[in-house]
Order: C-alpha cells, then structure tokens, then sequence
C-alpha cells in the first residue's frame, strides 16, 4: 500500500443529507456495539482480511438481539441469513471476510461463541459471515485470513473510533474500479419524542458510475459494474425484527445514490439490528410470554432517511479513506494495483 494521509468525506467540504451524526460520525456511536479488524499483508500476493460487529458486550447468545436482513441482488453468500430470517434474532457477532474465507469465519465465530462464560452446554449456534470477493488484489486461493486471525478481529473488537479505508475485511477490495474497503457513519434521529442513534459500516466492493452526493465523479474509461456490498446496521431504537428489515432495505436507497450498477453480477445485502436493552431477547425473556416496546410504523420515517444518508457516507469513507493498493489479481495470476480514489478531484467537486 502507498501510505499517503486520507481523508473523511465531510473533511473534503461535503455534507451529505440533513441529520446530525454522532460524535464519532460511525457505527460505534451505537451505545456498546464494537468493531474490531484484522489486517493480513503478507509478501505480494495477500491483501485479505476480516471485520468484526459485536452488538453489544454481553454474552450475545444468551442475550439475543433483534435483526434482519435485506437482499436486493443475492449473487453472494451471507451465512447464517436463513434463521435470522425464521427467528428475527442474532445470537453471535457478525463477520465479514473474503469469499472463500466464508467457512473459516464460521469456525472462529463458533469457537469464540462456544469460549464465552455461560455457553459450557452450548451445541447450536448461528454464527453470521458476510462476504465479498476481493480476489483482484489478493490471492483468494492461499486460505487466508485463518480461523486463527479471524479470531484475531473478534478479540479485538472494542468500542470507539473505527478504523476505515483498506483494513480488515476491506483490505483487498475494489469500488467503481478504485480501491474500496471499510466505511462507517451514523445519524442522530429524533421520533416519538426521543433521540435515537443509528449507524452504518460497509464492506465495499462493487461497481457502477461513481456519484458523489449527486455529482459525478468519472475514474475510468471502462464501466466497472459487477461486485458486491455488505451494509451492517445498528440502532438503539426498539425495533422489532419487522421493521429492522424494513430499515435494512432503506440501506439501498444510499447504495443507489453512489451510482451502483447493481448488476446481476453483485452480492447487495443489509444487515439491520436494534441494541436496545428492552428488546433484547434475553434468557429470562425467552421463557415466557414478554412484552415488548416497539416503535410504531408512522413514526419510522426519520430512521429510513437516516439509513439512507448514513449507508451513502459510510460507502464514500470507504473510498476517501482507502489507500493505493499492490496486491495479486488471482484470476489472471498477475501483478495488480488499485489507485485510491483522487482526493484533490473530489475537494473540486465539493467545492464545485
């Protein structure tokens, strides 16, 4: 990688949409989620890794939380995608990583979920990976990240600022043909007489025609448009699994405001949860009939808007973040390099 300082999207004299962000302006302004990285380069050839999401810090499996998934175009895998959508729940972290690495995540998940204090008589677990395939800068076949070193990004899993740009699962990863990655932002939103947070973070790796906050942002003279994208979305409000998948499927309306081709090619899925504490699915909870708060559907409006904006400006950190990357194009078995987005063409834009 070509170490050169990068930028946030607002540092470059944009704002996208209306609502406020949090204080970290990421995902980690969700009270108690945490994010954590592992970054594998190795030699020439390896430009991998994996991003960990852990709602909050308790023992998730014993204290579920409420989730759902979107999926506008699912040429991808998002393991575990089926009893989230049967039972509304997330009982393990979430990881994102490489293609192939998909079945290596669901060990680390399995042997850290199964580790945790209280989970001794544990024998069933959904563990939930997401990927992309990021095999144009790193040489997919060679079996990293390891079950180990993606073990690695859950132990580090800590709240607070997010590392963004070419790190974790967004090491190798390619966006309208510059250099993608990890992406995070959130919104601050007020509905039923409350504040609410709710932020974004994106594993970016897809194409189309790249558009910044409704300007056109032309990189190359082919049209990039296959790949994929996996957008994980945290809320402190009480949401029930319906309406959490009815947020997750605002997350597309930020992915079409970059100009995503979503083509037949791309893997575009969402991932929505809520950590409030009253919703959370606890042991207690689950032995009897509970009750539950749930925000109603006419005042949802302002959390699909800030979805909307947050999923767009965690996408464009991705690229304003991501540095110049050499790697290894795995399907032609030859040197390959990925420019980083031009942050001087995009301080003219914003300017413009």
């Amino acid at each position: 990688m070509i170490n050169i300082k990068r930028l946030r999207l607002r540092s470059l004299g944009f704002q996208p949409g209306v609502y406020a962000t949090g204080p970290l302006n990421a995902i980690t302004d969700v009270e108690g989620v945490a994010v954590g990285h592992v970054t594998v380069l190795d030699g020439d050839r390896i430009r991998t890794g994996a991003t960990a999401i852990l709602p909050h810090g308790g023992n998730l499996f014993q204290d579920k939380v409420p989730a759902a998934l979107a999926v506008l175009n699912g040429f991808g895998k998002f393991a575990g995608s089926t009893q989230i959508e049967e039972l509304g729940e997330l009982e393990t972290p979430v990881v994102l990583t490489n293609t192939l690495a998909t079945g290596r995540a669901i060990e680390a998940i399995n042997r850290w979920t199964l580790a945790q204090p209280g989970n001794e008589r544990v024998v069933s677990l959904n563990a939930v990976v997401g990927e992309t395939n990021d095999s144009r800068l790193n040489d997919i076949r060679a079996g990293r990240p390891t079950i180990d070193e993606i073990g690695a990004a859950l132990s580090a899993a800590k709240v607070g600022p997010v590392e963004e740009g070419a790190v974790g699962a967004g090491t190798g990863t390619v966006a309208f043909g510059l250099k993608g990655g990890i992406g995070t932002s959130s919104r601050r939103v007020k509905t039923a007489g409350e504040d609410f947070t709710l932020g974004v973070l994106v594993q970016s790796n897809y194409g189309g025609r790249l558009t910044v906050c409704g300007q056109a942002y032309e990189a190359l003279a082919t049209h990039d448009k296959d790949g994929s994208i996996v957008i994980i979305m945290a809320t402190d409000a009480p949401l029930s699994a319906r309406n959490l998948k009815r947020l997750a499927e605002r997350a597309f309306g930020g992915l079409a405001r970059t100009g995503a081709a979503l083509s037949n090619g791309s893997g575009d899925y969402a991932l929505a949860f809520s950590t409030a504490p009253s919703v959370r699915r606890t042991k207690a909870r689950r032995a009897k009939i509970a009750e539950y708060p749930d925000l109603p559907n006419d005042l949802m409006s302002p959390l699909f808007e800030a979805a909307i904006e947050a999923t767009e400006e965690a996408i464009l950190n991705s690229l304003t973040m991501a540095q110049t990357t050499h790697g290894f194009n795995a399907a032609n078995g030859k040197p390959s390099t990925v420019e980083a987005i031009s942050l001087d063409r995009l301080r003219a834009l914003g300017e413009g």
